[in-house]
């Protein structure tokens, strides 16, 4: 039986690690050929390898998302090499160590550059190769963080909290999502978003505990018991990539076992 994929060329990045390497195997195992896109050449091949030791088709291209260059030199190697583009999952991204108000400008920007600028360009240069096959599927990278605030408790509860510029540009992406979803309709393009909560990746268990680094305010905050893992994220991510999600097109899915505290 044909996977949900099928005959689909994928771009995945921050491909190698965590909720994106989830989505590379989900993507391959329903069919699709996917480019592995991230800065870690040694985690993408190991990646690419466990894909393709499963009969699945994946390639590694290395991409730092914050340089424009390197954006569009890896759609244009994906497209010499499968062909087209039909769905893209934005899914690089990350924050900093300093807080508000001591944020560095230095912090800000770099923030803003992974986690909002490159979704930006990484659409923008994947939409002709989209429109030319006809229409695609993005689905791109936001947070919790993008709609939660935290009261004076929550903060003295766990100091360990976003910064201002993790949830800025994931309130970026939200608004972008809504914007480009719009400009797709004509063209066949559905723009969604996925707005994960507590998911345990090597990014969030800092310590390596089996703990996400802001467990004790979901703790707080999430109505069903947790955590959540890569594979919840990538489950949802292949269905707003697939055709099952047709109907849908400017959305952005929470997944984060409910957190009533959005403002």
């Amino acid at each position: 039986m044909p996977g949900k994929l099928e005959g689909k060329v994928a771009i995945v990045t921050g491909g190698n690690s965590g909720i994106g390497e989830a989505t590379v195997h989900l993507f391959a195992q329903e069919g699709a050929s996917v480019a592995i896109m991230a800065r870690r050449e040694e985690q993408g091949k190991i990646v690419q390898a466990a894909v393709q030791a499963k009969g699945g088709t994946a390639e590694f291209i290395r991409c730092d998302v914050s340089k424009s260059d390197d954006i569009r030199g890896a759609v244009d190697k994906t497209v010499a090499l499968f062909g087209g583009v039909d769905v893209l999952f934005n899914n690089a991204g990350g924050g900093g160590p300093e807080k508000f108000p001591n944020e560095s400008r230095e912090q800000w920007d770099y923030v803003l550059e992974v986690n909002l600028t490159g979704v930006f360009e990484m659409c923008s240069a994947v939409w002709p190769h989209m429109v030319k096959r006809g229409g695609g599927a993005i689905v791109n990278m936001s947070s919790a963080a993008a709609t939660g605030g935290l009261s004076p408790f929550m903060y003295r509860l766990s100091r360990r909290v976003p910064s201002a510029s993790y949830s800025v540009a994931k309130a970026g992406v939200d608004a972008l999502t809504r914007w480009t979803a719009g400009h797709g309709g004509e063209s066949n393009i559905r723009v969604n978003g996925v707005r994960p909560g507590q998911i345990i990746t090597p990014l969030t268990d800092s310590e390596g505990k089996g703990e996400h680094d802001f467990k004790k305010l979901f703790d707080v905050m999430q109505i069903t018991d947790g955590p959540g893992y890569p594979v919840d994220v990538a489950n949802c991510v292949l269905f707003l990539s697939c055709n099952d999600s047709r109907f849908i097109t400017g959305e952005i899915m929470n997944i984060d076992g409910g957190l009533p505290s959005k403002l």
